[in-house]
């Protein structure tokens, strides 16, 4: 078998010659042995693709000279597996004429570089039928029943369509780099010509002229679709360049992805696609017929819904009545199971309520646990949940600063409290309620003396290292130094200030503020937040609950 990655890659030659062509698609968990053989600032893509050829028995690999990661991960290749057909195939960047005449020839170089291989033997007979019984088609496909989504950029693999099609949206394109069927072109006067005419015609790439009309089709395009994924690898720079300009003449809602092509990115890019759905307006007429509840509304009689906030740390649950107005809340530690978890603050909830199961006509789950939850009649991101309860308890909020055990988010709004944009850090624990509580530790204090203390502090101290562990090595130094506990304290709260900071400006800072999550009931941090902003933050009496309510108005929303 052979491996490729690049849609000008001749596969259709290879496989007139017997060969079995896969696309490589990494989909990996680490990069271990790339980041043995390649600079750290390589591509992730090219080094996903490394890993994956190297744990796969392929009796060879097609590149093409797109970029500089690609030639380095060529120059690996031929290094590592000297006995296999490892090809780099020049690219031209032009796609007329000439650049087809060029092409072809090198296409021809290629192929005798296999067949001396392999010892298989190129038939243009064999070649012309395979052209024959197939035919040119392209993946533009708008559906008027559905929410139709765009996805530009650089390479986007396949969980991503997956993550699309399992919220019932339509990717009505796929213009990135393997995204489009391939475009065969049959000319019985010149075979090979026309072949490699129709491989050059296809959507460009980056690399290719700016004659070749990318930035027409692009436009074109991005109009008969109701929002627009651009997707990027990190360390692409290319496809960074080409967001910025697409975001300023784009009309249409747009979300950054960028991915690093491990499987540790799955559960932010699923959260991030779910919660820019649920901001598209035709993504919101998703209701259904709830007779039972309509019925108790004719009759006059009370109606409660619930929102329940599955986090990594608490679990929170919110009853409200059908006028808004929050019956009861609870806020439970998240266990080993977030469905135990949810189980036990929907009893206490209930309880603290006045309430039974079935006074409850709707309930919505969200957070990262939200889809573990069997009794939630339907799951809302938490993104788009803390958008709502923030304006709920603040309708002039317009950024949102959310800190929770596991990751921190960073969410701007409308003035209507429409999520506008929102970024996130979920890979590292860094800024989090779980590097508070590692750093409480260290210092022997309760997680609640923690913030206290750094309110008592006289000398500044900085935390040089956000990483969790080389942090807390500082903090153990720092101690050794005979340093007081509350200055050190102070210096920790800074330091989760300057990560937030990057944060809220990625996403834009406009006033006014507001911080949600267990962090906010961090006097220490909230100090050194506003200090750093330059503005006061609004934080509700139970700042964990914002989530959780946020939940409870989309089940209103749904009822209603």
């Amino acid at each position: 078998m052979l491996g490729y990655i690049c849609k000008y890659a001749p596969v259709e030659i290879f496989e007139s010659m017997g060969a079995d062509m896969e696309r490589i698609e990494p989909d990996v968990t680490s990069f271990n042995q790339a980041e043995q053989r390649m600079h750290p600032n390589i591509c992730s893509f090219a080094k996903g693709v490394l890993e994956e050829v190297m744990d796969r028995d392929y009796e060879g690999v097609i590149l093409t000279t797109c970029c500089d990661s690609i030639r380095r991960l060529y120059d690996v290749l031929v290094e590592e597996f000297p006995q296999k057909f490892i090809y780099m195939l020049d690219t031209p960047r032009i796609t007329k004429d000439a650049g087809v005449t060029i092409y072809e020839q090198r296409i021809r170089d290629m192929i005798r570089a296999y067949e001396d291989f392999s010892k298989k033997v190129f038939d243009e007979s064999v070649f012309e039928a395979r052209l024959r019984a197939d035919h040119e088609s392209r993946q533009f496909n708008v559906k008027s029943d559905q929410v139709n989504i765009g996805i530009i950029g650089a390479r986007a693999n396949d969980s991503i369509k997956e993550i699309l099609k399992d919220n019932g949206a339509n990717v009505a394109f796929d213009l990135t780099c393997t995204g489009l069927e391939r475009r065969l072109v049959y000319d019985e006067k010149g075979v090979m010509t026309g072949y490699v005419r129709g491989l050059l015609g296809q959507f460009p790439c980056m690399r290719m002229e700016q004659a070749a009309n990318r930035d027409e089709l692009i436009r074109k395009s991005a109009g008969s679709v109701d929002g627009v994924i651009y997707h990027t690898v990190q360390f692409c720079d290319n496809y960074a360049y080409e967001y910025a300009w697409i975001k300023d003449w784009m009309d249409r809602p747009m979300l950054l992805l960028e991915t690093d092509y491990t499987r540790q990115s799955c559960g932010q890019i699923r959260t991030r696609i779910e919660a820019f759905l649920e901001s598209l307006p035709s993504a919101k007429d998703n209701s259904h017929k709830l007779k039972e509840v309509h019925e108790t509304m004719e009759k006059n009689k009370p109606v409660y819904v619930m929102g329940i906030d599955s986090g990594s740390t608490s679990t929170n649950a919110v009853i409200m009545d059908q006028n808004k107005n929050i019956r009861a809340f609870a806020v439970v530690r998240t266990g080993a199971k977030s469905g135990d978890s949810a189980h036990k603050v929907y009893g206490k909830v209930l309880n603290s309520a006045g309430l039974e199961p079935k006074d409850i006509s709707w309930i919505v789950s969200t957070g990262y646990g939200r889809v573990s939850i069997p009794f939630a009649d339907e799951n809302i991101t938490e993104i788009s949940c803390h958008g709502k309860g923030a304006h709920y308890f603040n309708p002039n909020i317009q950024t949102i600063l959310d800190i929770g055990g596991q990751d921190s988010k960073a969410i701007r709004l409308s003035p209507e409290g429409d999520v506008k944009d929102f970024v996130m850090n979920d890979k590292c624990a860094a800024g989090t309620g779980r590097f508070l509580e590692m750093i409480a530790r260290t210092l022997e204090v309760s997680l609640d003396e923690l913030g206290t203390i750094a309110l008592t502090s006289t000398e500044n101290i900085e935390i040089t290292s956000m990483c969790s562990v080389f942090a807390e090595s500082e903090v153990i130094s720092l101690i050794a130094n005979n340093r007081e506990k509350a200055d050190i304290a102070n210096g920790v709260c800074h330091a989760i200030a300057n990560k937030a900071y990057g944060l809220l400006r990625r996403v834009g800072m406009a006033p006014e503020f507001m911080m949600t999550g267990g962090v906010a009931k961090n006097p220490g941090v909230v100090r050194a937040v506003e200090e750093k902003i330059g503005h006061k933050l609004y934080i509700c009496q139970e700042p964990e609950i914002v989530g959780a309510a946020g939940a409870a108005l989309y089940a209103l929303e749904k009822i209603s």
